[in-house]
């Protein structure tokens, strides 16, 4: 029964979201806006040395733009309470904002600064909304179609088109009324007692839990052009993209991690990129205003999200909301990128007009095709045929099968959920199919699953952590499972020491490149091969995943306050190359492993029980 589904739900979850005062402006993360009027005040600060003006401020641009540094202190998902420290010349200075009532807060405290440093409040109507702003000395009038908005400073300064005060001492702005230092001061603090905090909740994984929250929140945004709350990957990535960017698993696994306390963001975002499939059925690789990769998607997880966004939460109109779209994106799989019942990753050509975009480089082309795997540069790819007749690699893919499998057997009991029972057995006939040919795939005297060339039938040997994937669907059984492990996973040769597990085994020859997928450790890589582990009996293997990719993500986090995009395998740092974003959400996954391994989530092997 539908009963409880009206297909209202989704706006509904928006329009209580988008609300209220928050960094929702993706430019600057001293930029607070209220929403839904749009008017907002841009802090920005200028050296008195020099005269210079750092008008927009984001977190991890130390090595280039403006070269800022941030560092991302607590902030809760609404934007309630937020607070940051920020470095930049011989600036230094705590920010913090809190909103009571829908009233808002800034204390700015300057921590080290010279002489004729100031802030400058810059007030202003974002996203082009109606508004008319106006400044009487030391405040600010914002008239809104929606509401007057008045805000108040307290502090030395001038005016003009903005307000500059002195940073020699603390600096308060208060909305409503005007208010002292030591009364806003009392504002954040009171607002601070309600800051997510990992050491009274997540005791055993604290600093797992801070480092996954904050890039979350941090990166979470508001997309004025469909009026949505989303978490982008990271804000460095939107700004060059028109405001925002999606990918998919990227968006479906920060969707997962937000399920864990923030069910509102979860279910947006989840929303968010489902709702983005194209007219072919096909959930794209990435979408951002104005641009949509019409040619390829990306590695299906999206169904098996949603199952333990389900299991965590259990309301129905989830399911209902996404079900029909999943399934199109599951038959489109089976109907697109199948050859001779293996599954390969392809590229579908089509005409994008006289706009160009960088992203439209790859249509049609083998490099679309290694950007449909997520992978984009990997070497597993190199040497691979592409057929420009079908628009595939001619390459039985290990990974994209089994991932494959995890999503019809996730959608299968969503359907079952549902009612949905011929549904419900079409996929689980889909599963079973495609696990017998992954079984194909099954070396015998290697010890593992290769893909496998279809041109010339022979096994690949570029081994990537994407061939452990077969455990996520269980089908491996325990003896080739252990074999796996002692003879890959621990080898370390291939992807054990100290820092795992590279994205290319440590023999390959394109290891030594330490260049994105070339080598460097990723967070969905280590975490698709820990959910694997976990259906087999393997204890030492799921221990040495959980504290391993923990270590790794608190050497940055501990001190930098940085979550990063890729790491190197044999230094464990995140910075040392470049195409390694500072503060990019799947990073986190690292740390929800462990999160998950002390038993905060929900365990994903265990199949759903609701059946009513």
């Amino acid at each position: 029964m539908r009963n409880d589904y009206t297909g209202n739900e989704a706006a509904e979850l928006q329009a209580e979201l988008t609300k209220g005062w928050s960094t929702w402006y993706t430019g600057s993360v001293l930029s607070h806006v209220s929403l839904p009027e749009g008017f907002g005040l841009n802090l920005m600060l200028m050296d008195g040395q020099s005269g210079d003006t750092l008008e927009r401020a984001l977190i991890g641009r130390e090595s280039f733009a403006s070269k800022e540094h941030i560092i991302a202190g607590p902030r809760t998902y609404d934007g309630s309470y937020t607070e940051l420290e920020l470095e930049w010349r011989n600036i230094h200075i705590r920010i913090q904002s809190a909103t009571l009532k829908n009233e808002l807060y800034l204390l700015i405290t300057p921590i080290k600064v010279t002489q004729d440093d100031s802030l400058i409040i810059d007030p202003g109507m974002f996203w082009n909304r109606e508004g008319e702003i106006s400044i009487d000395q030391n405040s600010i009038s914002g008239q809104t179609r929606f509401s007057t908005i008045s805000m108040y400073v307290s502090g030395n300064g001038t005016t003009s088109d903005n307000i500059k005060v002195s940073l020699d001492k603390a600096v308060a702005i208060s909305s409503g009324e005007s208010m002292s230092k030591e009364e806003v001061e009392k504002m954040i603090n009171k607002a601070k007692t309600n800051i997510p905090d990992g050491k009274s909740t997540y005791k055993k994984t604290p600093e797992l839990y801070n480092a996954m929250q904050r890039v979350l929140a941090w990166n979470t945004l508001y997309d004025p052009i469909n009026n949505r709350a989303i978490t982008p990957v990271s804000r460095n990535w939107c700004v060059p993209s028109g405001g925002w960017v999606l990918f998919e698993w990227d968006t479906y696994f920060a969707a997962y991690m937000l399920s864990l306390d923030s069910k509102e963001l979860a279910y947006a975002n989840a929303i968010a990129i489902t709702k983005e499939i194209t007219d072919k059925g096909f959930v794209p690789n990435n979408t951002q205003p104005g641009i949509k990769s019409l040619d390829r998607s990306q590695p299906p997880v999206g169904a098996f999200v949603v199952k333990e966004i389900y299991k965590n939460h259990k309301e129905k109109w989830l399911l209902y909301e996404l079900f029909d779209d999943l399934l199109k994106w599951n038959r489109w799989w089976a109907d697109n990128r199948d050859i001779d019942g293996y599954l390969s990753y392809g590229t579908d050509p089509y005409d994008y007009g006289d706009v160009y975009h960088r992203s439209y480089r790859g249509i049609g082309k083998l490099k679309g095709a290694k950007w449909e795997s997520g992978l984009d540069n990997s070497p597993m790819y190199d040497d691979v045929v592409f057929d420009t007749t079908i628009h595939q690699m001619m390459l039985a893919d290990v990974g994209l099968m089994s991932l494959y499998i995890n999503e019809c057997r996730s959608l299968s009991e969503i359907a079952g959920v549902l009612g949905k029972t011929e549904i419900e057995q079409e996929l689980t006939e889909r599963a079973a199919s495609y696990s017998k040919k992954l079984e194909t795939l099954w070396n015998e005297e290697f010890g593992l699953y290769l893909n496998k060339d279809l041109v010339t039938g022979q096994f690949s040997y570029r081994l990537s952590p994407t061939l452990f994937y077969p455990l996520l669907v269980k089908v491996p059984n325990q003896e080739q499972a252990t074999r796996m492990m002692k003879e890959h996973f621990y080898n370390p040769e291939e992807f054990w020491g100290e820092y795992i597990m590279p994205s290319i085994a440590r023999n390959d020859s394109a290891y030594k490149d330490n260049h994105y997928w070339r080598g460097r450790i990723w967070a969905p890589m280590n975490f698709l091969v820990y959910l694997g582990i976990r259906n087999y009996e393997l204890p030492d293997a799921q221990k040495d995943m959980a504290e391993k990719s923990k270590n790794l993500l608190l050497k940055s986090w501990i001190g930098e306050n940085h979550v990063y995009e890729n790491y190197n395998a044999e230094t464990g740092q995140g910075d040392d190359a470049g195409w390694s974003d500072k503060f990019y959400h799947w990073g986190a996954l690292l740390g929800f492993i462990g999160i998950m391994e002390e038993g905060y989530v929900a365990s994903p092997e265990l199949p759903l029980v609701d059946k009513n």
